[in-house]
């Protein structure tokens, strides 16, 4: 027997995957329309440190585009994430912020095309 799922029962891993889905659910109309096969993970951090010549700031995120046989792969690191979230609500926009950043690497446009800011009266 299993106990009924409760709030209480979810760990953080689990709601932060939850936050991932959310956020590719909302861009998945961007994505069908640009004809983008994608799928999202979630890492708990970055696989290894940067090289000398990289940015030597662990990445909220990574594309990973395709190569023929898989589709493309977009990936955001918990960890760092978290790290840099200050509370949940934080959680829930810096997910959203970095799903969009690397949906529009993959596409070749501009944040703000995927996700336009909302018009101010």
């Amino acid at each position: 027997m299993a106990w009924p799922r409760v709030p209480a029962m979810v760990t953080r891993r689990e709601a932060f995957d939850d936050l991932v889905l959310d956020s590719a659910d909302r861009l998945e109309r961007v994505l069908k329309a640009q004809r983008a096969e994608v799928e999202f993970a979630v890492e708990d951090i970055p696989p290894s440190d940067p090289a000398p010549w990289e940015e030597q700031v662990a990445p909220l995120g990574r594309v990973f585009p395709s190569d023929g046989r898989l589709p493309h792969r977009i990936v955001v690191y918990r960890r760092v994430v978290e790290a840099q979230a200050r509370d949940e609500a934080d959680l829930a926009v810096l997910v959203q912020e970095v799903v969009i950043e690397q949906v529009a690497v993959l596409l070749g446009v501009e944040p703000d095309e995927i996700d336009p800011p909302p018009r101010r009266p």
